[in-house]
C-alpha cells in the first residue's frame, strides 16, 4: 500500500521560505513521477511541481518557477519542495502525489497547510 506523508507546512511572512517534505513508502518508486499540488479555499487544485524519480527532471508552472524547487532523496524515499520568496497567494493546502510514468496521478498524501501572511 502506497503511503505519502507530508510535513513542513506552517505560517510564514511574505518573502520567507519553507521546505515541505513527502516521505513515500509501500513500493519502489523508480519509473514514478512525484508531484506537488496545492489547493486554496474556493479554488481548484493547482499543479505546483513534479520530478521524475529516475532522471530528476523537474517541471514547474510559471506561477512558481524560479521560486520553488522540487528535489528527491532516493536513499530516504523523500521528495522535497523548497519554497522561497513566498507570497500571500501561495497560501494553500499542499499535497504530495505520485503516478506511474505515463499515467494519471493515483496516490495522494493528506496535505499540509501553508499560510503566507502579508
Amino acid at each position: 500500500q502506497v503511503q505519502l506523508v507530508e510535513s513542513g507546512g506552517g505560517l510564514v511572512q511574505a518573502g520567507g521560505s519553507l521546505r515541505l517534505s513527502c516521505v513515500a513508502s509501500g513500493r519502489t518508486f523508480s519509473n514514478y513521477v512525484m508531484g506537488w499540488f496545492r489547493q486554496a479555499p474556493g479554488k481548484e487544485r493547482e499543479f505546483v511541481a513534479d520530478i521524475t524519480w529516475n532522471s530528476g527532471d523537474a517541471y514547474y508552472p510559471h506561477s512558481v518557477k524560479g521560486r520553488f524547487t522540487i528535489s528527491r532523496d532516493n536513499a530516504k524515499n523523500t521528495v522535497y519542495l523548497q519554497m522561497n520568496s513566498l507570497k500571500p497567494e501561495d497560501t494553500a493546502v499542499y499535497y504530495c502525489t505520485a503516478r506511474y510514468s505515463g499515467s494519471d496521478y493515483r496516490y495522494w498524501g493528506q496535505g499540509t497547510q501553508v499560510t503566507v501572511s502579508s
